[in-house]
Parts: structure tokens; C-alpha cells; sequence
């Protein structure tokens, strides 16, 4: 059985430890949780699988420490700084959700960590970290994915042409050249064009170029025609303006999910009349309408505006990382 430590099946005190997680591996190589463990994320080069002809890109490996508990302050100063709480209460709060997560582990539970991996305890009583690489927490690979290539075959062609060559070479006996004098006229002519080779090359040549060069002229010729033909007064056609401008990016600020559509409708209405770019982005695994303020590119930018609306506006407001169909 596994165990989903996602925000609504608990209280507000025991957080969505994973989200914080998984944002600071985008920055840092070692996130710590204090009295449980460490995720490391150790840079990887890109690589081929030979075996499915599969690339892969440059990305973060992630692992788990469970010797790594001392707390180093970066996951609750971070909690701290987002949730905009005391630096004591942000450890009140991890200390909590790391008594729960130990008390599942104990249970027999595997606990599963959104986009980062999957925890469960073996026979002696040790963690066992087993990742998922639904994210490339290497942000200078950001928006490279794997792909398949087909094989290349020419050495495999190349070996069969030289299997046949192998098989039937090519002669000429002088039965045939006594039954087929056309082979005599065409040895010949391969003599005359050997010897006048030169002139024959430089003459068709010279008569290529020749044409290329009254197809060209041609061609211009009947370009200008067309053109003056279409030319007409740009200053004559009304004015239109066209609203091309669509919001993009990875990182979406929820406002709320919805059951029924219609609410989702009001939610928008209300948060575009606050100045939000507010929409739609789909419904998810659970049939809900996903409400979101914005979304951004820049995962920066996003956090904080998500600061912002967090202070302003929804203190339940959270992050999404998610690429849109």
C-alpha cells in the first residue's frame, strides 16, 4: 500500500513537504530534512541507451541519504520565507510532518513523494529510495526530453552490396561480344568521348550556362510583371489589431479547484476583476476545474508571485509545475 502525502487528506501542519522539496533541487544539491534525511541531486551528462536507440538529456539524479539528518536551516528558512512564518515555526512544523512520515514508513507504508521518488523501509530497517524522473531538476536542460532515433542501416547496406559483387561479378565473355555488337559500337564510342573529352566537357558546359543564364532573366522578368501587376495601396486598408499574445509556461499559481464548471467561471470572473490573469488550465486526475491566477516561464518569477497573492489575496494559494497539452 502506498502513502500519498498530499495536503487535503491532512491538516495544514503537516504541509506539502514535497513541493518545498522539489523546489529547492531545482537550486541546490542537498535538501535536508532534519531527523529523517537528505536528497541529493547529483548532476548526470547526457546519455544513449544502444539497446532502444534512445537519447536522453543532461539532468539531476536524485538520491537519498539517510545518514544526512543534521538540519542546516535551508528547508525551514525556505518554508519560512513562503509561508512568511517564524524560522521556529517552520521546524515546529517539519519536526511534526517527520514523526508522521516515520510513523507510516513504520507501518509498512511506502510513502510517495510527488515528481521526486518513492520511500519504503527494507528487512533491516533502512530507507529505501527508489527516484522518479517525472522532472529534470537540471534547469539548463529545461525543456529537452528524450527521444527515440532510428537505426542507421548504411554499413548494413554497404555489406550486402559487397556480399553481391562477391556473388555475381560482372563480366563480358567473347561469345557475347560476337552475339551482341552493340557492345562494339558503344566501345567506340567511349573512346571518341575519351578523347574529346575536354572540348565535349568545356562545350556543354559553356551551353549549360548559357541557359541557366536566359532561365534566370526569364524568370525575373516575369517576377516583375507579377509584381506590377499586384502592387496596390497599402494606405488603404483599414487598420485591425490582432490579440496574439497567449499565456505560456511550466509554472501555474492555483487558486482553487472546482467541481461544478459554472463555479469555475465565477472564480475567474472574480479574479480577473482584481487585475489576475486569471483561467482555466484543464481538469485533473480527480475531475476537478483547475483555477489558476497566471502562469509564468521563469520559476522565479512565479515563486514570487506567489508570495505576493499569498499575502494579498489566498493564503492557501500553491505553486504547480506542470506542462500544458
Amino acid at each position: 500500500m502506498k502513502f500519498y502525502p498530499y495536503p487535503f487528506f491532512f491538516n495544514f501542519v503537516f504541509m506539502q513537504l514535497e513541493t518545498y522539496i522539489s523546489d529547492l533541487l531545482y537550486r541546490y544539491e542537498c535538501v535536508t530534512v532534519p531527523d529523517f534525511g537528505a536528497f541529493l541531486a547529483q548532476r548526470v551528462s547526457a546519455s544513449i541507451n544502444e539497446a532502444t536507440n534512445t537519447f536522453y538529456p543532461p539532468k539531476k539524479k536524485v538520491s537519498f541519504n539517510e545518514q544526512i539528518q543534521k538540519n542546516d536551516g535551508l528547508l525551514a528558512h525556505y518554508i519560512a520565507d513562503v509561508e512568511k512564518i517564524p524560522f521556529e515555526v517552520a521546524s515546529s512544523k517539519i519536526e511534526k510532518r517527520v514523526n508522521s512520515l516515520k510513523s507510516f514508513l513504520t507501518q509498512g507504508e511506502t510513502v510517495v513523494f510527488e515528481n521526486i521518488g518513492e520511500l519504503v523501509l527494507n528487512n533491516e530497517g533502512k530507507i529505501q529510495f527508489e527516484p522518479t524522473y517525472n522532472l529534470n531538476y537540471l534547469t539548463d536542460a529545461f525543456g529537452l526530453s528524450q527521444f527515440v532515433s532510428p537505426v542507421v542501416t548504411r554499413e548494413v547496406y554497404k555489406q550486402e552490396v559487397e556480399e553481391i559483387e562477391k556473388v555475381i561479378p560482372i563480366t563480358v565473355t567473347q561469345e557475347k561480344r560476337k552475339s551482341r555488337p552493340y557492345l562494339k559500337y558503344a566501345a567506340v564510342a567511349l573512346i571518341a568521348l575519351t578523347l574529346g573529352g575536354f572540348a565535349a566537357s568545356n562545350y556543354y558546359v559553356n551551353q549549360i550556362e548559357a541557359y541557366n543564364q536566359m532561365a534566370q532573366e526569364e524568370a525575373a522578368q516575369q517576377l516583375d510583371t507579377k509584381i506590377q501587376q499586384a502592387t496596390f495601396n497599402l494606405n488603404a486598408l483599414p487598420a485591425i489589431t490582432l490579440p496574439v499574445k497567449k499565456q505560456s509556461g511550466n509554472y501555474h499559481i492555483v487558486a482553487g479547484a472546482f467541481r461544478v464548471e459554472e463555479n469555475c467561471d465565477k472564480k475567474i470572473a472574480q479574479l480577473k476583476a482584481l487585475g489576475y490573469k486569471a483561467r482555466k488550465i484543464g481538469v485533473n486526475k480527480y475531475g476537478l476545474h483547475t483555477v489558476v491566477y497566471a502562469s509564468y516561464e521563469d520559476r522565479i518569477e512565479a515563486l514570487n508571485a506567489l508570495r505576493s497573492i499569498k499575502k494579498t489575496n489566498n493564503q492557501d494559494a500553491w505553486l504547480l509545475v506542470k506542462e500544458l497539452d
